[in-house]
Protein backbone atom coordinates (compact mmCIF):
# COMPACT_ATOMS: atom_id res chain seq x y z
CA UNK A 1 0.00 0.00 0.00
CA UNK A 2 1.35 3.08 -0.89
CA UNK A 3 1.30 5.94 1.76
CA UNK A 4 0.14 9.51 1.00
CA UNK A 5 2.18 12.71 2.10
CA UNK A 6 1.33 15.12 4.40
CA UNK A 7 -0.23 18.29 3.49
CA UNK A 8 3.25 19.84 4.88
CA UNK A 9 5.16 17.41 2.31
CA UNK A 10 2.66 18.31 -0.21
CA UNK A 11 3.12 22.20 -0.03
CA UNK A 12 6.99 21.82 0.06
CA UNK A 13 7.11 19.28 -2.98
CA UNK A 14 4.35 20.56 -5.32
CA UNK A 15 1.75 23.41 -4.18
CA UNK A 16 -1.10 22.11 -6.04
CA UNK A 17 -0.82 17.99 -5.43
CA UNK A 18 -3.87 17.22 -4.63
CA UNK A 19 -4.96 15.90 -1.33
CA UNK A 20 -7.45 13.42 -0.66
CA UNK A 21 -8.91 14.01 3.19
CA UNK A 22 -11.21 11.42 4.14
CA UNK A 23 -14.99 12.74 2.99
CA UNK A 24 -13.77 16.33 2.98
CA UNK A 25 -16.52 17.02 0.96
CA UNK A 26 -19.25 15.82 3.07
CA UNK A 27 -17.48 17.33 6.13
CA UNK A 28 -17.15 21.04 4.41
CA UNK A 29 -20.89 20.72 3.44
CA UNK A 30 -21.58 20.06 7.52
CA UNK A 31 -20.00 23.25 8.24
CA UNK A 32 -21.64 25.34 6.28
CA UNK A 33 -24.88 24.13 7.08
CA UNK A 34 -24.03 24.62 10.37
CA UNK A 35 -23.22 28.13 10.04
CA UNK A 36 -26.56 28.48 7.82
CA UNK A 37 -24.46 29.80 4.93
CA UNK A 38 -25.44 29.09 1.32
CA UNK A 39 -22.64 28.25 -1.43
CA UNK A 40 -22.40 31.80 -2.62
CA UNK A 41 -21.80 32.80 0.66
CA UNK A 42 -18.75 30.61 1.25
CA UNK A 43 -17.64 31.33 -2.28
CA UNK A 44 -17.50 34.99 -0.60
CA UNK A 45 -15.59 34.02 2.16
CA UNK A 46 -12.98 31.72 0.63
CA UNK A 47 -12.44 33.40 -3.10
CA UNK A 48 -13.18 29.68 -4.17
CA UNK A 49 -16.20 29.68 -7.28
CA UNK A 50 -19.25 28.38 -6.23
CA UNK A 51 -19.10 25.83 -8.98
CA UNK A 52 -16.23 24.53 -7.30
CA UNK A 53 -17.01 24.09 -3.74
CA UNK A 54 -20.62 22.78 -5.17
CA UNK A 55 -18.23 20.06 -6.69
CA UNK A 56 -16.12 19.72 -3.55
CA UNK A 57 -19.26 19.08 -1.00
CA UNK A 58 -20.25 16.42 -4.10
CA UNK A 59 -16.90 14.17 -3.93
CA UNK A 60 -16.05 15.24 -7.53
CA UNK A 61 -13.46 17.16 -7.13
CA UNK A 62 -10.09 16.64 -5.05
CA UNK A 63 -9.14 19.98 -3.65
CA UNK A 64 -5.49 21.62 -4.16
CA UNK A 65 -3.68 22.21 -1.02
CA UNK A 66 -4.12 26.18 -2.14
CA UNK A 67 -7.91 25.34 -2.01
CA UNK A 68 -8.03 23.41 1.55
CA UNK A 69 -5.86 26.72 2.80
CA UNK A 70 -8.62 28.86 1.16
CA UNK A 71 -11.24 26.55 2.83
CA UNK A 72 -9.66 26.88 6.31
CA UNK A 73 -9.25 31.25 6.28
CA UNK A 74 -12.35 31.47 4.67
CA UNK A 75 -14.38 28.88 7.27
CA UNK A 76 -12.17 30.32 10.44
CA UNK A 77 -11.41 27.06 11.62
CA UNK A 78 -7.92 24.87 11.88
CA UNK A 79 -6.75 22.32 9.83
CA UNK A 80 -8.16 19.51 12.21
CA UNK A 81 -11.42 21.29 12.40
CA UNK A 82 -11.43 20.34 9.07
CA UNK A 83 -10.44 16.90 8.79
CA UNK A 84 -11.69 15.46 12.13
CA UNK A 85 -15.91 15.56 12.95
CA UNK A 86 -17.14 15.95 16.13
CA UNK A 87 -19.34 13.20 17.05
CA UNK A 88 -22.52 13.33 18.73
CA UNK A 89 -20.95 11.22 21.79
CA UNK A 90 -17.73 13.87 22.15
CA UNK A 91 -17.16 15.56 25.28
CA UNK A 92 -15.74 18.69 24.64
CA UNK A 93 -16.14 20.71 28.06
CA UNK A 94 -14.56 18.35 30.59
CA UNK A 95 -12.28 19.97 33.57
CA UNK A 96 -10.92 18.39 36.93
CA UNK A 97 -8.72 19.49 39.06
CA UNK A 98 -6.40 17.68 41.19
CA UNK A 99 -4.35 19.49 44.32
CA UNK A 100 -1.04 18.42 45.13
CA UNK A 101 -1.17 15.29 47.02
CA UNK A 102 -4.66 15.06 46.84
CA UNK A 103 -4.83 12.44 44.06
CA UNK A 104 -6.72 8.62 44.97
CA UNK A 105 -4.13 6.68 46.75
CA UNK A 106 -3.27 3.22 45.58
CA UNK A 107 -0.32 1.75 47.40
CA UNK A 108 1.58 -1.48 46.19
CA UNK A 109 4.47 -3.93 47.62
CA UNK A 110 6.54 -2.02 44.64
CA UNK A 111 5.19 1.21 43.98
CA UNK A 112 2.91 4.13 45.78
CA UNK A 113 0.80 5.52 42.68
CA UNK A 114 -1.65 8.77 43.17
CA UNK A 115 -4.51 8.58 40.66
CA UNK A 116 -4.67 12.22 38.99
CA UNK A 117 -8.21 13.54 38.23
CA UNK A 118 -10.06 10.34 39.47
CA UNK A 119 -13.29 12.19 38.94
CA UNK A 120 -13.59 11.80 35.21
CA UNK A 121 -14.55 8.69 33.77
CA UNK A 122 -13.89 7.59 30.46
CA UNK A 123 -10.80 8.97 29.53
CA UNK A 124 -8.75 8.00 26.98
CA UNK A 125 -5.50 8.59 29.14
CA UNK A 126 -4.96 8.40 32.81
CA UNK A 127 -2.81 10.29 35.05
CA UNK A 128 -0.61 9.36 37.78
CA UNK A 129 2.02 10.06 40.27
CA UNK A 130 4.27 7.08 41.29
CA UNK A 131 7.00 7.09 44.15
CA UNK A 132 8.80 4.15 43.09
CA UNK A 133 9.66 2.15 46.15
CA UNK A 134 11.42 -1.09 44.48
CA UNK A 135 14.99 -1.06 44.89
CA UNK A 136 15.88 -4.75 42.82
CA UNK A 137 14.20 -6.16 39.77
CA UNK A 138 13.72 -9.39 42.20
CA UNK A 139 11.21 -7.26 44.19
CA UNK A 140 8.89 -7.48 41.32
CA UNK A 141 7.26 -11.64 40.88
CA UNK A 142 6.72 -11.24 37.22
CA UNK A 143 6.70 -7.98 34.28
CA UNK A 144 4.06 -5.44 34.39
CA UNK A 145 2.00 -5.29 31.54
CA UNK A 146 -1.29 -4.20 29.82
CA UNK A 147 -3.07 -3.06 26.66
CA UNK A 148 -2.68 0.72 25.57
CA UNK A 149 0.52 2.78 25.20
CA UNK A 150 2.66 4.28 28.18
CA UNK A 151 4.77 7.77 28.96
CA UNK A 152 6.99 8.10 31.43
CA UNK A 153 8.55 11.03 32.83
CA UNK A 154 11.06 11.07 35.89
CA UNK A 155 10.20 14.00 38.40
CA UNK A 156 12.69 13.53 40.82
CA UNK A 157 15.56 11.21 41.81
CA UNK A 158 16.52 8.10 39.87
CA UNK A 159 15.23 5.07 38.30
CA UNK A 160 16.20 1.68 36.32
CA UNK A 161 13.81 1.66 33.54
CA UNK A 162 13.31 -2.70 32.92
CA UNK A 163 11.68 -3.68 29.65
CA UNK A 164 11.25 -7.80 28.09
CA UNK A 165 13.14 -6.56 25.12
CA UNK A 166 15.86 -3.75 25.38
CA UNK A 167 18.60 -3.52 28.49
CA UNK A 168 17.66 -1.64 31.57
CA UNK A 169 18.88 2.17 31.14
CA UNK A 170 19.04 4.61 33.85
CA UNK A 171 16.60 7.72 33.71
CA UNK A 172 17.41 10.55 35.76
CA UNK A 173 15.04 13.98 36.84
CA UNK A 174 13.57 15.44 33.40
CA UNK A 175 14.35 11.95 31.65
CA UNK A 176 11.39 10.76 30.15
CA UNK A 177 10.13 7.19 27.96
CA UNK A 178 7.25 6.49 25.46
CA UNK A 179 6.44 2.63 25.21
CA UNK A 180 3.88 -0.22 24.51
CA UNK A 181 2.58 -1.03 27.75
CA UNK A 182 1.96 -4.52 26.59
CA UNK A 183 5.79 -5.07 26.72
CA UNK A 184 6.74 -6.08 29.75
CA UNK A 185 8.09 -3.63 32.00
CA UNK A 186 9.30 -2.39 35.95
CA UNK A 187 11.10 0.41 37.79
CA UNK A 188 13.57 0.40 40.28
CA UNK A 189 14.79 3.52 42.56
CA UNK A 190 18.68 4.04 41.84
CA UNK A 191 18.44 7.11 44.22
CA UNK A 192 18.84 7.02 48.04
CA UNK A 193 15.44 8.47 48.41
CA UNK A 194 12.40 6.78 46.54
CA UNK A 195 11.99 8.15 42.71
CA UNK A 196 8.94 10.31 41.56
CA UNK A 197 7.68 9.56 38.53
CA UNK A 198 4.65 11.14 36.29
CA UNK A 199 3.22 8.39 34.25
CA UNK A 200 0.48 8.30 31.37
CA UNK A 201 -1.02 5.54 30.32
CA UNK A 202 -3.33 5.97 26.54
CA UNK A 203 -5.79 3.00 25.83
Amino acid sequence: MVSRPSLETAKAAEPDNFVEPLELGKRVKEIRLSKGWTLEEVSKRTGIARSTLSKIENDQVSPSFTIVQKLIQGLGMDLPQLFVETTPNSIAGRRDVTRKGSGEPHPTATYEHELLNPSISRKKMVPFKTRVRARQFEEFKEWVRHDGEEFLLVLGGKINFFSEFYQPIELNEGDSVYYDAAMGHALVSLSEEDAEILWVVAR
